[in-house]
Formats: C-alpha cells, sequence, structure tokens
C-alpha cells in the first residue's frame, strides 16, 4: 500500500507549514490566548484566506472535495503548533454533520460562513454524568407546532462561548440511554434561553457550559432525522476522533523535536545530556512510540470513510488506544528529559504534554477504547 502523499497532499503540507511558521511560534500563541475568546480572529481569516476551512466540503457547496487525508496533513501542522483556533468544532464536526445529513438549505445557510471565516460552531454533547457514552442524553427536544423546544445543560463545550451556532444533541422520546430518540440540532448560540458560562481549559483553549431553557427552534434545525441521529452522531465523532489522533502526532513530533534538542544544549557534567546513553534510549523509544501512533494515526485516517460503522469504529478506537498510550509516555519523557524546567508555563514543552493529555481524555481515553475495541473484537 502507498502511505506517500500526492503532489496536492504535498502543496497543501507545504501551505499550512509555511502560515504557521510565520505566524504561530509559541510567543505568538501567548498573545492568541490572550484574546478574549481564546483565539485570534486574524488567523481564523488567514486559515480561511488559504482554503483550509474549505477542505473537506464538495465543490458544489463551494469547498475543495478533500477527504480524511487532508483533514490528518492539517491537523498534524495544528499539532505541531498547538492551534488554538476552533478547526475541529466548526469543519470537523459541524462540517461532518452538515456534510453527511445537512439538507440543501442547511448547507446553503451554513457552509458558505464556514468556508470564509464568518462563522464557527460549537458541539453541546457532553453532560453529567454521561462520561464517553453518546447515547446518555437527558437533554430534551420537544415538539412544539412544527419546531421544537429543548432544554437540558451541556458541558465542556469546546469554543461554546464564541460560537455562532450550537450543534446540540437532544432527545426527542425514550430515556436517557436508549439508543434510539436521539436528534441533532442547530441552535444559535444567542437563542432567547441560552446561558454560556465560558472558562479556560488546561490546554490553554477554553470552553463553556451551556443550559437550554425553553429554547425554540424551527423545524430547520434538526438535521438529519430526529428520531434516530446516533448513528450519525457515532460517525461525525469517529471523524472528530481521528482528527484529534493526528492532532496527537503532530504534537509528539515537535515534542520529540524540542526535547532532543534540549539534551543536545543543556550540560551538566561538564558535556551536554544528550551525550549519555541512558538519555539517548529514552529519546529513542519517545520517537518509536510516537512512530506507532502515526501509523495508528494513518488507519484511523482510512477507516474514518468506512461505511461499516462496525469496522471503522474498531479501527478508530484502536487508533485512539495506541495514540493515547503514546501520548502519555512522549509526554511525561519529555518532562522528565527537561527537568524542572519542563514544568514553567515559560517553556513550551509542558504546554504540549497539557494538550496531549486533553487530546487523550476527549471522546474517549484509553481505557474506554480498549473496552470499545474489544467488545467489537478488535481490528476487522
Amino acid at each position: 500500500m502507498d502511505f506517500d502523499l500526492s503532489e496536492e497532499q504535498r502543496l497543501l503540507k507545504d501551505s499550512v507549514d509555511g502560515l504557521l511558521n510565520d505566524s504561530y511560534d509559541f510567543e505568538q500563541r501567548k498573545k492568541y490566548g490572550a484574546e478574549k475568546i481564546g483565539w485570534s480572529k486574524a488567523v481564523w481569516g488567514k486559515l480561511a484566506e488559504q482554503g483550509l476551512l474549505g477542505l473537506p466540503f464538495a465543490e458544489a457547496d463551494g469547498g475543495f472535495g478533500a477527504g480524511a487525508v487532508e483533514t490528518m496533513i492539517v491537523m498534524q501542522a495544528f499539532g505541531r503548533a498547538l492551534v488554538l483556533e476552533p478547526y475541529l468544532p466548526t469543519v470537523v464536526i459541524a462540517g461532518g454533520f452538515l456534510r453527511h445529513a445537512g439538507s440543501d438549505a442547511q448547507k446553503a445557510a451554513h457552509i458558505p460562513g464556514i468556508i470564509d471565516g464568518s462563522k464557527t460552531f460549537g458541539f453541546a454533547q457532553l453532560e453529567k454524568n454521561s462520561r464517553y457514552d453518546l447515547n446518555d442524553v437527558s437533554t430534551t427536544a420537544k415538539k412544539k407546532g412544527d419546531g421544537w423546544i429543548i432544554d437540558g445543560e451541556k458541558f465542556v463545550v469546546l469554543n461554546g462561548e464564541a460560537a455562532d451556532t450550537l450543534v446540540v444533541t437532544a432527545r426527542t422520546k425514550g430515556n436517557q440511554t436508549d439508543r434510539d430518540g436521539i436528534g441533532v440540532f442547530l441552535v444559535p448560540r444567542d437563542a432567547k434561553g441560552v446561558t454560556v458560562k465560558g472558562y479556560p481549559t488546561q490546554d490553554g483553549m477554553r470552553a463553556a457550559d451551556i443550559t437550554f431553557t425553553g429554547v425554540e427552534v424551527g423545524a430547520d434545525a434538526a438535521i438529519g432525522d430526529p428520531a434516530n441521529g446516533l448513528p450519525l452522531i457515532e460517525r461525525v465523532v469517529d471523524e472528530a476522533r481521528t482528527a484529534l489522533c493526528a492532532e496527537a502526532v503532530g504534537a509528539m513530533d515537535e515534542s520529540l523535536k524540542i526535547t532532543v534538542e534540549y539534551i543536545k544544549t543543556r550540560k551538566q557534567f561538564g558535556v551536554p545530556i544528550g551525550s549519555f546513553q541512558a538519555l539517548q534510549h529514552r529519546a529513542a523509544d519517545m520517537f518509536v512510540f510516537t512512530e506507532q501512533a502515526r501509523s495508528m494515526a494513518m488507519l484511523a485516517t482510512m477507516a474514518s470513510d468506512f461505511d461499516d460503522a462496525k469496522e471503522r469504529a474498531a479501527s478508530v478506537a484502536a487508533a485512539k488506544v495506541q495514540v493515547g498510550k503514546s501520548s502519555k509516555f512522549v509526554g511525561q519523557q519529555s518532562i522528565q528529559l527537561h527537568g524542572g524546567i519542563g514544568m514553567t508555563m515559560e517553556a513550551s514543552i509542558g504546554h504540549y504534554f497539557k494538550r496531549l493529555s486533553i487530546i487523550e481524555s476527549t471522546f474517549g481515553d484509553t481505557d474506554y477504547h480498549l473496552r470499545r475495541a474489544s467488545e467489537a473484537g478488535g481490528i476487522v
């Protein structure tokens, strides 16, 4: 099997790498994170100008018709630079819902805004005590005429306070953990009855807890079948997990690079500590774990397009397991090899470890996906 990038994909990689090298070093990232919304609208505009926000959308919708490999390339670059901008919730997740199940009217209303950078989204899915179970939904959507009334609470909504629109999972019928009766709805963040409480997260991003109290939306708010939306949610979340795996690989690449450069220059007993064989072995192990994660991220990238939900889920779960293990090992070793300075806010390496730790627990941690892969019988 050929794993080499095509000419177009290499050009994409060079383009996004060039953009981030010019405008996203560690000091600039600090400034972007200090902005009120936690990221830079100017950088978001540059991503739009380069066409990165329109990559996965069909040409008929104004996009470029790119696939999972192109998303992997972008997310790896974002991981290397620790990008704060809401590409995952807006392009990957909200864009995924619109691409797979959006009506023509919904696509026309939202996709152009994503592509030109004028709209961002948040995915309101996680609930109190629901852990990683996508079917554990207590937020309700009840019919009112042709529309819906949404009530409930959602937590840790990435980009929740800055989003123009929220993609909300809500139960239209059944009990809290039933697989049937879950719908997906588009809700304006500033709609009456929406209360947003924003806060910073450990990895330097921002999220929000959101309460929906009698929020009225029209019939056109529902994406796909409001009574059977779980398969759609599972597919889009698997795509998000795949994108996170790619981001983690980028973050591990940069962590390894920074650490190797550090042990080459940090001196102890009059010589660089990188000359000590024990530390060379640890750096070599970091490389091995990173490459294992890269291979599994590639598997997830290929599997994310599978129509067979069971086969896709097993492959993505297996990738999340290896990426989680590799993230923990590479992150911990990078801090250990840096010593005390690695734990300071001034050193970039600690911020990579924080981001890798958050990725490991997003949409299911390593233990959760190990069970998931086991129950699926392993990779099909």
